[in-house]
């Protein structure tokens, strides 16, 4: 299914992280992990328009990794696989 996100917002696959145990050794059960705050781009809305109706064009492009704030973006599941939309001021950094 083709999901085009609207206005200032953008479509995020989250990226599972790999440390399952601490410094120490000890193993993190998947149920106490907190879920990861680096994804990928995978689609993105038009922009926002300014007060005089012109786009403001997006900083993310598709493809793009990023960190965002933990509680950032609403939930979906897309052909059963889980995604974030938000929006674009979400978004904390992009990764190169």
């Amino acid at each position: 299914m083709a999901v085009k996100p609207l206005a200032d917002r953008v479509l995020v696959e989250r990226l599972e992280e790999d440390v399952q145990k601490t410094a120490g050794g000890i193993i993190i059960p998947d149920t106490a992990k907190e879920k990861p705050q680096r994804g990928k781009i995978i689609a993105v809305g038009d922009g926002k328009k300014d007060d005089d109706g012109k786009r403001i064009p997006m900083d993310v492009a598709v493809g793009d990794m990023i960190l965002f704030g933990k509680y950032a973006g609403s939930e979906v599941k897309i052909d059963n696989v889980e995604y974030l939309i938000m929006h674009e001021s979400d978004i904390i950094a992009k990764l190169s």
